[in-house]
């Protein structure tokens, strides 16, 4: 298998040129042509930014609910009272609960792809924050999943809400459709999260802040995007 997936990979490498920066419109028909394995593929993006993580004022950190989806299901869980407690329900959350559900993760439950809690909740989610906190799940209010509008949040999660975050080498990777997704789904993708990426650039970031920009499906090649166009999409 490994072998077979070598040779995929070899032939997918002669197909474009490593060295070249593609236009936004090349490098997405490339992804897809280039995607080889047997399963739904994921392609990703990934913005190498010119800015240092280490300072707060640089950090690029907030989310996105792509136009296109995501092609994932999420699971979602409202952790909330009162009234707030049918309206998670109504809006589609697929676990819903206050006291029971922050217990239920103390005894080991994880069946759940987000968590939405309401500011009143977040008190008693501190015995879980060791929990949810490493695992990218904690609820923040800068990305949407603490909040008092819970219905929207939760349509907002099932729409195909996506995080993003600089990494400690700069570099921001996001997930932006599956092979099977249509060109144009895709690029409505690229475009929402390229249009977010560089509206998100901190003041104090000196010299180039789009250093270079890269597409990829999970087993395929890195294919560059031509930065100056990028930015020129994106202003």
């Amino acid at each position: 298998m490994a072998r077979e997936k070598s040779k995929k990979l070899i032939e997918a490498h002669k197909k474009y040129d490593s060295r070249k920066r593609y236009s936004i419109d090349e490098a997405l028909k490339l992804v897809k042509e280039l995607a080889f394995a047997k399963f739904d593929e994921s392609i990703d993006v990934a913005f190498n930014l010119g800015v240092d993580p280490k300072h707060a004022d640089q950090m690029i950190r907030g989310a996105i609910t792509m136009p296109g989806g995501t092609g994932k299901e999420v699971r979602v869980l409202v952790i909330t009272s009162g009234e707030k407690l049918k309206e998670a329900e109504q809006a589609g959350a697929d676990f819903v609960g206050g006291d029971d559900m922050v217990n239920k993760i103390q005894g080991g439950w994880m069946d759940f792809d987000k968590v939405i809690a309401s500011p009143d909740m977040m008190g008693k989610l501190g015995k879980i924050g060791r929990v949810l906190g490493p695992r990218g799940l904690m609820p923040n209010p800068k990305l949407g999943t603490v909040t008092n509008d819970i219905g929207k949040a939760v349509e907002e999660q099932k729409a195909g809400k996506v995080e993003y975050r600089t990494e400690k080498t700069g570099i921001v990777h996001v997930p932006i459709g599956k092979k099977s997704f249509d060109e144009d789904k895709i690029k409505k993708n690229f475009n929402a999260i390229l249009s977010a990426i560089m509206k998100a650039k901190p003041a104090s970031a000196k010299g180039t802040y789009l250093k270079s920009l890269t597409i990829s499906s999970t087993m395929g090649p890195g294919i560059k995007i031509d930065t100056l166009e990028a930015v020129a999409v994106a202003s």
